[in-house]
């Protein structure tokens, strides 16, 4: 099973992934996790991942144009009958809920890319080029890194061979279903509003080498900051898991 994870803090990882019980997983070799610099993918002399939003408002987002490229070149490392067994997974709050199960159908996988999300959280047009949206918790924290660590220890501890499978039988025990299910009917989930920065229009390739273009809604340039105020408000939802 192999782990990619794209932050730009990639020295986060380092503590916990050299520890106990995932450090054993990566020395028998049943695991292997790759920390990658978002920065790397970035062709400005300043290596700049982020930018202000369209529309105004605080903080700043990550760019869709390094994050297209570091998914895209970790995607080509792998083997094209090995890809359909690749998980892209974008960390965000207004993903669908981690449990067990999740893990338990990830760790059926040849690999997984975790992309950590920081500041204001990703230019929208990116969630097109990844398979899944994911978040641990019905609350915000200050980056995917947290998160990432979490799904990889979630999933590594189901691997094979990593830990004593009795302990893994009573962990799926009906009492322990029924508290993770009552509990999850509770969780109340509100989701923030999509967010864009530059470029205006990103222009990529599709699997058919056809030229596509992905453009920023007209709203967020017109410079109507009342209108732009109601598009945000109609695109926040509130779903209950």
């Amino acid at each position: 099973m192999r782990f990619d994870i794209v932050t730009i803090f990639p020295d986060i990882f380092d503590s916990y992934f050299n520890t106990s019980i995932i450090k054993r997983a990566q020395q028998k070799k049943i695991v292997r996790i790759f920390i990658h610099n978002l920065r790397q993918w970035s062709r400005g002399k300043h290596q700049t991942v982020d930018d202000r939003p369209y529309g105004g408002g605080p903080g700043m987002i990550l760019k869709i144009e390094p994050l297209y490229r570091a998914i895209s070149s970790l995607i080509r490392r792998t083997s094209i009958d090995k890809r359909k067994q690749i998980k892209i997974i974008l960390l965000t709050p207004d993903g669908k809920q981690f449990n067990q199960k999740m893990a338990g159908e990830l760790s059926k996988l040849k690999g997984v890319v975790l992309v950590c999300g920081r500041y204001e959280g990703f230019d929208e047009r990116i969630k097109k080029f990844v398979d899944k949206k994911i978040s641990v918790g019905p609350y915000v924290l200050t980056g995917g890194e947290i998160p990432a660590m979490i799904i990889v220890d979630a999933v590594t501890r189901l691997m094979p061979g990593v830990i004593n499978s009795e302990s893994l039988e009573q962990e799926s025990g009906t009492e322990i279903k029924n508290w993770l299910s009552a509990r999850a009917k509770k969780m109340k989930i509100v989701s923030e509003y999509p967010q864009y920065t530059r470029p205006e229009v990103f222009t990529y390739k599709n699997k058919s080498g056809i030229v596509k273009t992905l453009k920023v809604p007209r709203i967020l340039l017109s410079g109507k900051h009342s209108e732009i105020q109601k598009w945000r408000k109609r695109k926040c939802s509130l779903t209950i898991e």
